[in-house]
């Protein structure tokens, strides 16, 4: 028998039997029920804008968070050329309120049969008005409740009862390779369902990629399910139907799927929806260090033996949570309550699921010999007290929209006017009453919500420098004027 005889009677022959094997393997895979269960619990949402800004936006190089991303898109697709209404007398004489136009789709879970729905933070961010269209066609103008843009999630409500609340799960009971579906809207064809395994968990993409994203915490659940623009906010689910994350991003360079997608687990989703409910804004708590992860090169200049993999402590700050619990630079931390932290991700979620004034146990690796610490969290304040809405308030004055006709004379995109300035961190940053603010760190800003939002993303971010980059206008003068506010104390 020559080579090639025996290689179609034994090899073929058992691929045939591996090919077999695996097609019933996977007929046995039902992702009906998880369908079923899942559908009527996600939404499409439409964002809007008026059209006269989101016009001077784009006339003035308007500030967009997500454009130019050559690695991200965050599914609101490229940007494309918007069509203009003509310019006329008739139209310049009119008084009609002009119509608003959509400026982004998405998708949404409702986690209440009285309306709540969670999605992204930048699925609703910037809109003036947001539709919301459930499975069976019905449409609702939602309401903001609160947002964090440090995870990329929002809560809004929609005025309706009975609604099919979709079944929480629980993401830490994931495995790697398990099936899951996304449901969502990609390219506005609703109720799309597509199928694939968990690639990974606790992914930190800045890390992996070296690109830095604009989301504070990364510690998503990666998967191969085929997600799109308008897919963003929409459900990751378990084969129960069970959420267990919130499809959020994808890696391409062309801005469609190209076979990795991520999803915030629920166990973050939980709690930032609680904190909103409860709070009003996200209560973050702070860790406190400077880290990298530990590596071949970090142990060996550290001379670390006892562990090969977790988180390299490079500085711990001044008066943070973990200085006062004893934490010290070069310590390897493993684990926080038992759960392995190795991983930027893994870190970072662990955290993020806990508030200030909560105690974790920390296992680390200090002169390569095991030690436990305890450490009480703190927030950005360095308390443990809780963070409210209201504490904007601090800033000492209150703010007055800009009406178009100015916005034009000024040729500013956007506008919100600093009036009854009092003691208060505007004064003691130079700030005038009068004074029209533009934009705050380059997001720009139009009514006093927009303000309060930005004030609780900044001041419940996981950075030390919790500032405010202020740029705007005072009424006659064109020259452009910028402010920093420290909203840390």
């Amino acid at each position: 028998m020559n080579l090639k005889d025996f290689s179609r009677k034994i090899f073929v022959p058992a691929m045939l039997v591996g090919a077999t094997t695996t097609a019933s393997a996977f007929e046995n895979v039902d992702f009906t029920r998880a369908a079923e269960a899942t559908v009527n619990s996600v939404v499409s949402i439409k964002s809007y804008v008026k059209p006269a800004r989101q016009r001077r936006s784009q006339e003035m190089g308007g500030f967009n968070p997500f454009e130019g991303d050559p690695f991200f898109e965050f599914f609101f697709g490229p940007s494309q050329p918007r069509q203009q209404r003509p310019r006329s007398k008739e139209n310049e004489e009119s008084k009609e309120e002009p119509q608003m136009r959509q400026s982004g789709l998405g998708s949404g879970v409702i986690i209440d049969s009285d309306g709540l729905i969670i999605t992204n933070n930048h699925v609703i961010d910037g809109a003036d008005r947001l539709e919301v269209t459930l499975n069976d066609n019905r449409s609702f103008d939602a309401t903001v409740v609160g947002t964090d843009a440090t995870t990329d999630l929002a809560l809004i409500k929609i005025d309706a009862d009975n609604l099919q609340a979709i079944t929480m799960g629980d993401s830490e009971n994931l495995r790697v390779g398990e099936w899951v579906l996304a449901v969502g809207n990609p390219f506005g064809f609703t109720s799309t369902v597509t199928a694939g395994i968990v690639s990974a968990k606790a992914r930190n993409i800045s890390s992996t990629t070296g690109y830095r994203s604009r989301q504070g915490i990364e510690s998503y659940i990666q998967t191969d399910a085929a997600v799109n623009p308008g897919n963003s906010g929409g459900a990751l689910v378990n084969l129960n139907g069970e959420l267990v994350g919130i499809n959020t991003a994808i890696y391409s360079q062309t801005g469609n799927y190209a076979g990795n997608s991520f999803a915030i687990p629920t166990s973050i989703v939980s709690k930032i929806v609680d904190d909103i409910e409860k709070y009003g804004t996200v209560q973050r708590a702070l860790l406190g260090v400077s880290f990298t992860e530990l590596n071949p090169q970090v142990a060996k200049e550290n001379n670390i033996s006892a562990v090969a993999a977790g988180i390299f402590v490079a500085e711990v700050v001044d008066g943070s949570s973990a200085a006062e619990a004893g934490v010290q630079p070069n310590d390897v931390i493993t684990s926080i309550n038992g759960n392995p932290t190795t991983t930027t991700g893994q870190l970072q979620e662990e955290i993020a699921k806990h508030r200030p004034g909560d105690t974790v146990t920390l296992s680390i690796i200090r002169d390569n010999k095991p030690l436990t610490i305890d450490v009480t969290l703190k927030n950005a304040k360095g308390d443990s007290g809780i963070t409210t809405r209201n504490d904007v308030s601090t800033l000492g004055c209150s703010f007055k929209s800009v009406d178009d006709d100015t916005l034009t004379k000024l040729r500013i995109p956007s506008g919100l006017q600093v009036t009854g300035i009092t003691d208060g961190k505007f004064k003691n940053a130079g700030i005038r009453d009068g004074f029209i603010i533009v934009d705050v760190n380059n997001v720009y800003v139009k009514s006093a919500d927009d303000m309060k939002k930005l004030y609780d993303a900044i001041v419940s971010s996981d950075e030390y420098d919790h500032v405010m980059f202020i740029s705007g206008v005072y009424p006659g003068s064109p020259r452009k004027v910028y402010y920093a506010v420290d909203i840390a104390q």
